[in-house]
């Protein structure tokens, strides 16, 4: 970083790298265990917001540096593989429903997804056909 002739470095705000957050410090000021929650984040960090010199030091990055820099935050991690987790169980539930409507021999027999779909579109399949009939 360059100095103009009138700035110190003592003017500058501390340079925060790539992996570390706005919440860093909360490991030193016993956050979880003091609030009981997961996560690794303090009570008072998520109450505050980021100091002027953070808020100044991310104003210079383009919107796509902010979110990667955003990303690649535990906590965002943290909460981005619960949501997947989430979607993953909702969709595993979604294909165990529409399993147990399909017919097959022997009823409890194990289907992969693709196989699922597939004897879905043959059984609607052969419905319309009856139905037409």
């Amino acid at each position: 970083m360059m100095l103009n002739s009138d700035q110190t470095e003592l003017d500058l705000p501390p340079p925060h790298s790539e992996s570390e957050s706005v919440f860093s410090d909360c490991s030193r000021a016993g956050g979880a265990e003091d609030t009981g929650v997961g996560g690794g984040l303090c009570a008072q960090s998520r109450i505050t917001e980021p100091s002027d010199g953070v808020k100044k030091d991310l104003q210079h990055l383009s919107r796509e540096e902010r979110r990667r820099r955003r990303r690649a935050t535990a906590k965002y991690r943290t909460a981005h593989a619960t949501r997947e987790r989430i979607r993953v169980e909702a969709f595993n539930m979604a294909f165990a429903e529409l399993r147990k409507l399909l017919p097959t021999l022997p009823p409890d027999k194990k289907l992969s997804k693709i196989e699922i779909l597939r004897l879905a579109i043959c059984y609607i399949s052969y419905l319309n056909h009856v139905l037409d009939v």
